[in-house]
């Protein structure tokens, strides 16, 4: 666990070895990471119907314009701090988040309460599958070899959602996703301990 301010390199917990590059640097997009990890659309499209629903149910009921606006106020109240305080998490994780990829492993600085600085060696991939948004961002899930396992709570929001049995650590909304999971495959198959050990397909897509 590493304080970033205490960084010899941005994202990094030492200075690099002698041999080793960065090959690409980048963190989540704010925005992308709201409504992906966070669900803020989802979120307020339940509030909107539950606040026409109610706003019908008075209506109906023949009550003054005051009175059902009073009934309104706490679902609307709910609604705002509800969505400011996913907003302000997605703000968070994206500012405290650097993913680096170098031409020997990949490196994933997250945290906003306790900051982690998780190594993964090209050695410990099994396999990156790329799931692309209409956003022009893409989430680069990570599957691990079997001996390999991570915590899915630790590393929540950078993980692959539903994946809870064998989780697998993920670059949460990035920008560029084709060109970040073509220089993973190229760094990785590049690396001649992962191009030994490694035998599945790379950054494939799904729908």
């Amino acid at each position: 666990m590493n304080e970033h301010e205490f960084e010899p390199v941005p994202g990094l917990p030492a200075v690099l070895p002698q041999g080793e590059q960065i090959v690409w640097q980048g963190a989540p997009a704010r925005k992308a990471l709201a409504r992906h990890a966070f669900h803020v659309r989802g979120v307020s499209l339940y509030f909107a119907i539950l606040i026409v629903w109610q706003g019908l149910a008075a209506e109906t009921s023949g009550g003054p314009a005051g009175q059902w606006l009073a009934a309104l106020t706490p679902t609307l109240a709910g609604a705002v701090i509800g969505l400011a305080i996913l907003h302000l998490l997605a703000w968070l994780n994206a500012r405290s988040t650097l993913y680096t990829l170098t031409n020997r492993r990949l490196v994933m600085r997250f945290g906003v309460a306790i900051p982690m600085t998780v190594n993964i060696p090209f050695s410990k991939l099994e396999a990156a599958n790329l799931r692309e948004h209409g956003d022009g961002t893409g989430d680069l899930a990570l599957t691990l070899v079997p001996n390999s396992r991570i915590s899915y709570l630790v590393f929540w929001p950078h993980v692959r959602p539903w994946h809870f049995g064998r989780a697998q650590p993920t670059l949460r909304a990035v920008g560029g996703p084709q060109r970040v999971a073509s220089l993973l495959r190229e760094a990785a198959m590049g690396s001649p301990v992962a191009a030994a050990e490694t035998q599945s397909q790379w950054a494939s897509s799904t729908p």
